[in-house]
């Protein structure tokens, strides 16, 4: 029996649910069967179970349709408090990451990040200070360092001392010991108190190296001058041997024992000083960008408020071309280094390059641009030829919020607030996160080059000459080791960074939630007026604002609760990835990767809801999980709806997003890189023009995204107040439709005109 002839109308009503799923398991099974003979066929059947699967979800009570009521007009003022108990735990914890703040800063040192310290625990270079004027710090000796890292985190078992400039020159101290202006030199690097004692008693206390090398400043730190010669010989200072201060003539590769695994750590720095310097020198043509993307997204909101059918088609027009343009240029770059030797050469082999324009001298990497940007360009195109009717009733629904927004223009500046309290919020986190991770006291250990039963134990500096550790081991030294602590606020240390990175979370999202809120109650102020404006507040956005305050602070905080912990479980589940990325474990990734996709679309689903709460919340006044039980039921009842106006809105606006980025970004990408000569004196010189370019780019699409927010926050409420106006109401005399005549006439429903008399 063909599949087609088991079209027939599905079962409604009366019909059992344990019927219904036997006729789609069953249907189901025949597509597979006919998938292989007919795809035609196929088709028609995965049609019929999809519609089928559609009746099985909807037989399930997914709430009571919305009643007519004649005293509804909109959002209720007459409201009372929701979510009592999680308002007060939400400003418990808030007092409680205040007290965490005022205990980071009091016991928080961020010297301890910006200067490099000696093996007394002093910083170096550290204003007001005797070492004011010394801000680099020495190491007596390189070799002992037999890990950069341990280099790098101040755990060096050699003498560290700050000084003013690093040496130039190769000196041992015996040579300079003998010459009066050498040994004034040499005196540089070398502790106080040399006066009367020889070359043996000297080295004896450690009061100075053995040696000078030639070194080089770098993160404050000096280090060896090290080079290499055409044959690959290594040098420092541009000799292949030096004298270790010993009577032993070494070659100079012995220093790299020192640093050779500091290379990666060491480039990663000079990319990351190269890219501090490329924003010293860029900043202000960043701002320009941004300011331009700012503007072009206030024109795109204001051309929208009264051209927007025309703005619609314009933006999708403008947005295949853009990305047509870049095709065009990535495939002229493609065919204009087919001649140029080594761009070939293929990104795996390539490897990793710090230097990122390396990558644009490879063919590879235009081709995968060609083929990304193809794709994106098809992907859009098919969506829109299928789409193309339903894109008519969502610039219907785009008008409407035009409208909208007409009435409360004050909108279109909220985001300005919303990115002033987050950036209130980012600031506190960081701030609170930097004085946590500085707050430990300076650990002192004993270093030795003999065996000693004491060595790397925990010493005081001040008594250490006449301890039991050093009369036992007499060449050991106590010396600065890191930054740590014994006392209960250090073993706690970790919960209260833990604390102030989900605090930080709930904050933003709390944030967030207060923009939707306020938000929503504006525009369903305005949907649900009878007569516009008069029937609107005087100041819809300051009077929804002041009742998700008052009122809803407890609902913004229970569903902002629920988003961070979600979100903090993925930041966990990173961070044990990261850990175990060593591990050849399949079934551990393939588990840890399985649930960082789940918590992903949970957070999706979360935010989804959450922001549909909100504009219950908004408008009816109820708690957070009666509004997210209502408005998800209301959705779930009027399902295709959703498909076809909400989401095909949310791609026109995402559209509007990606022109704003693609015409900034194609701006600065012929600015900073100086493709074009009107701007080869303007721009600035740069190590890695792609820096600016990326910023202003970033930058643009949330410029963009806070402005076109707004839109989509009106659509989604409107969409909500539209459902809800096509269950409250018919559209006779009593019961009028309150949605606009182009969205009654776009979805066939007419109000009836009154009787005459």
């Amino acid at each position: 029996m063909k599949c087609i002839a088991r079209r027939q109308t599905p079962p409604h009503g009366t019909v059992s649910k344990c019927i219904l799923v036997m006729k789609c398991f069953l249907t189901a099974l025949q597509c597979v069967h006919f998938h292989l003979t007919s795809t035609l066929q196929a088709i028609y059947c995965l049609k019929w179970y999809s519609y089928c699967l559609f009746q099985y979800l909807h037989s399930f009570h997914l709430g009571e349709p919305k009643k007519y009521d004649p005293t509804f007009k909109g959002p209720i003022y007459n409201r009372g408090c929701t979510d009592i108990v999680c308002c007060i735990l939400f400003i418990i914890c808030i007092l409680g990451y205040v007290a965490v703040g005022i205990l980071a800063w009091s016991q928080g040192d961020p010297r301890k990040v910006i200067y490099p310290t000696d093996s007394r625990g002093q910083f170096c270079g550290q204003a007001g200070t005797p070492l004011e004027t010394k801000p680099l710090l020495f190491y007596f000796n390189i070799m002992k360092c037999a890990s950069p890292m341990v280099l790098l985190e101040f755990q060096c078992p050699t003498t560290q001392m700050c000084v003013e400039k690093c040496p130039d020159k190769f000196m041992t101290l015996l040579k300079a010991y003998a010459n009066k202006e050498d040994f004034k030199y040499y005196k540089n690097f070398c502790k106080e108190g040399l006066e009367g004692l020889t070359v043996t008693q000297i080295l004896s206390s450690g009061l100075c190296p053995a040696m000078l090398t030639p070194s080089k400043p770098f993160t404050r730190r000096c280090f060896p001058a090290l080079g290499q010669k055409k044959g690959g010989e290594i040098t420092v200072g541009n000799n292949s041997k030096f004298d270790d201060g010993e009577g032993n003539i070494r070659d100079a590769k012995d220093l790299v024992a020192g640093v050779k695994n500091a290379t990666v750590v060491i480039e990663a720095r000079q990319v990351a000083m190269k890219i501090f310097e490329d924003y010293t020198q860029s900043w202000y043509w960043i701002l320009i960008g941004l300011v331009i993307a700012m503007l072009i997204s206030l024109l795109f909101i204001v051309l929208l408020r009264f051209l927007a059918g025309i703005m619609v088609w314009v933006m999708i027009v403008m947005v295949i071309l853009v990305i047509g343009y870049g095709i065009f240029h990535c495939s002229m770059e493609y065919v204009s280094l087919k001649s140029e030797a080594g761009s070939n050469v293929t990104l795996k082999d390539l490897g990793f390059q710090t230097d990122f324009s390396v990558y644009l001298h490879i063919r590879q990497t235009w081709l995968a641009f060609i083929i990304i940007l193809a794709i994106v360009e098809v992907v859009i195109i098919l969506l829109l030829i299928f789409l193309r009717n339903r894109i008519l009733i969502a610039i219907a629904l785009i008008k409407e919020a035009s409208r909208a927004i007409g009435y409360v223009m004050s909108a279109l500046f909220y985001p300005l607030f919303t990115f002033a309290l987050l950036s209130i919020v980012i600031a506190y986190w960081a701030v609170t996160a930097v004085f946590l991770s500085t707050s430990n006291q300076p650990i002192y250990k004993v270093f030795n080059e003999t065996a000693c039963d004491h060595s790397r134990k925990i010493c005081e500096p001040a008594n250490f000459s006449t301890s039991s550790m050093k009369a036992e081991c007499p060449d050991s030294k106590c010396l600065f080791a890191f930054y740590g602590g014994e006392t209960v606020y250090h073993k706690y240390l970790i919960g209260l960074q833990f604390y102030n990175v989900f605090l930080f979370f709930w904050c933003a999202n709390f944030v967030t939630a207060l923009g939707q809120m306020t938000l929503a109650g504006a525009f369903a102020s305005y949907y649900w007026a009878l007569v516009k404006p008069d029937d609107m507040p005087a100041f819809p956005i300051f009077s929804s604002l002041g009742r998700s305050l008052r009122y809803h602070t407890g609902s913004l905080a229970f569903g902002s609760l629920i988003l961070s912990i979600i979100q903090i479980i993925r930041v966990l589940l990173e961070y044990i990835d990261h850990k175990l990325q060593g591990t050849q474990n399949k079934c551990t990734k393939f588990l840890l990767c399985c649930l960082k996709c789940c918590f992903w679309c949970l957070e999706k689903f979360i935010k989804f809801i959450n922001r549909n709460a909100y504009i219950m919340v908004a408008i009816y006044g109820k708690n957070f999980c009666t509004s997210a039980k209502d408005a998800f039921f209301l959705l779930m009842r009027n399902m295709i709806r959703v498909a076809v106006l909400d989401k095909v809105t949310d791609f026109l606006l995402f559209l509007g997003k990606l022109l704003i980025v693609g015409l900034v970004g194609i701006f600065a990408f012929f600015f900073f890189s100086g493709r074009v000569k009107a701007f080869e004196n303007t721009a600035p010189n740069l190590h890695y023009y792609w820096v600016p370019i990326l910023t202003v780019v970033v930058g643009s699409y949330l410029i963009a995204h806070g402005f076109f927010s707004v839109y989509a926050m009106c659509v989604d409420t409107l969409f909500l107040c539209f459902l809800e106006d096509l269950e409250r109401n018919d559209g006779s005399a009593e019961r009028p439709y309150l949605m606009s005549d182009r969205l009654l006439k776009v979805l066939n429903k007419k109000n009836k005109p009154e009787p005459a008399e």
